[in-house]
């Protein structure tokens, strides 16, 4: 190996200058990844050869990770577009907006096709013009003032109520309203439109038939306490006659440590017709009983007798019966 040495005076160091010796030329096919110390190290192992193994795993690793670099920006570009079209059915909070139907105005809609239909479907013959009158701030301008009627005969209903709005979008929808004419019910499809906060009748009322009577599946308990049974008819009843006299002090000799508001002397208790017990834990029961009340008629009379349901949660402490709960009963169990 040729050296030459170059020493300056002062502080500076010595520069040794090296030149590599022909048999240690590195290879021109060198790995370019490779550091110069590996470099070295391989010509020491003879051959070219490469004699270590930390510097060819980091290469692979540094390679696996700029293409998974490459594929999260990948994927991200495409999904952005989709991320942003679906970002406009929801509000900035994340949850979906309403549909353009859930934007109508249902309650004064409500409420204003009632009104009309008690002016509609209200009509005399001797009193025509004051029935325009009262429909033209109903119904659009310009339509005929007597909205369909011909002007003959006569027609009253007792009662009308809103039974459901169907909303097609944020300004059209089709109030139902349930009538009552001549001891007949019967449907009316009112049509309105909504704009700004104003309404008005958009088209000509339908007829339509009352909902149809629904037929009760068949319910009922199956497995009844009937010793349980009897002995609760020996505790409601009076404590139903304590609930009918509404006195707080004999209802907490009867409730479960709740203040029970009773009927305040409106009815008279006349018996407990049945109680009806489904098996079950040994300390509680719900159980469904069914009392007959005396109404006050008018003037001082007798109102006849009321038989009614009621649900009520029991309570055993010791030996005794008490009632956590009274509300009116959902039905199935009902006799």
């Amino acid at each position: 190996m040729a050296r030459r040495s170059a020493v300056r005076h002062g502080r500076e160091a010595a520069v040794v200058e090296e030149a590599p010796a022909a048999g240690l030329a590195l290879d021109p096919s060198a790995d370019p990844w490779d550091v110069p110390q590996q470099r070295r190290d391989r010509g020491r192992g003879g051959g070219g050869r490469w004699g270590g193994s930390g510097g060819r795993w980091w290469m692979w690793v540094g390679r696996a990770i700029l293409w998974a670099v490459i594929l999260v920006v990948l994927i991200n570009g495409i999904r952005a577009p989709f991320e942003r079209f679906t970002a406009s059915e929801s509000d900035s909070t994340g949850t979906s907006k309403p549909s353009k139907a859930a934007q109508f105005p249902s309650s004064s809609a409500s409420a204003f096709a009632m009104q009309f239909a008690n002016v509609y479907l209200n009509y005399d013959q001797k009193t025509a013009a004051a029935r325009e009158a009262q429909i033209r701030a109903f119904i659009p301008e310009g339509a005929d003032g007597q909205f369909g009627w011909n002007g003959v005969g006569a027609l009253q209903v007792q009662s009308v109520q809103v039974a459901g709005v169907d909303a097609r979008d944020a300004n059209n929808a089709t109030v139902t309203v349930l009538a009552r004419s001549q001891d007949k019910w019967f449907r009316l499809a009112v049509p309105v439109y909504a704009k700004d906060g104003a309404l008005v009748i958009s088209g000509r009322p339908a007829l339509l038939p009352p909902p149809a009577r629904a037929a009760l599946p068949q319910a009922g308990v199956r497995d009844r306490d009937q010793a349980l049974e009897t002995e609760l008819q020996s505790v409601l009843s009076p404590f139903f006659q304590a609930y009918a006299h509404g006195d707080p002090a004999a209802l907490a000799r009867y409730a479960d440590g709740k203040t029970l508001s009773g009927l305040a002397g409106s009815v008279t208790f006349f018996q407990v017709k049945e109680v009806i017990a489904p098996r079950g834990p040994a300390g509680e029961r719900t159980v469904t009983a069914t009392v007959a009340w005396q109404i006050p008629g008018s003037g001082g009379g007798n109102g006849g007798e009321l038989e009614q349901a009621y649900q009520l949660e029991m309570v055993k402490k010791g030996a005794n019966w008490f009632v956590r709960d009274i509300r009116g009963t959902p039905g199935q169990g009902a006799s």
